[in-house]
């Protein structure tokens, strides 16, 4: 961890911070070709079921999450990925608080 501004190097718990009752994002990167996304749930949030027009890479960095995808749910902890494949109907739920990082690839 750096707390150096002038730096590129930050930590995930410096960039979003947990509120209760919340999901909270921060945009990290956003490009034509795709964006990463860090996010924050409280425990008990969630996003509901929906689909992504693009394909998605989910990193855990920390607690313990629930994803729904096309049907089965994968429980997630701290260091775990999974992919998110375009038009495939996926819910997130948290099962603690928990920290992601979405990275969505258009192609």
């Amino acid at each position: 961890m750096t707390d150096d501004q002038t730096s590129p190097v930050r930590h995930a718990e410096t960039l979003t911070a947990y509120q209760e009752g919340a999901v909270v994002s921060k945009m990290l990167l956003k490009k034509p070709g795709g964006n990463a996304t860090l996010f924050a749930f409280a425990e008990g949030e969630g996003l509901s079921e929906h689909t992504a027009p693009f394909d998605a890479l989910v990193y855990l960095v920390d607690g313990q999450a629930e994803i729904r995808l096309g049907g089965a749910v994968h429980r997630l902890g701290a260091g775990d990925t999974i992919v998110l494949p375009a038009g495939i109907p996926h819910a997130v739920h948290a099962a603690s608080n928990f920290r992601m990082l979405l990275v969505m690839i258009k192609a």
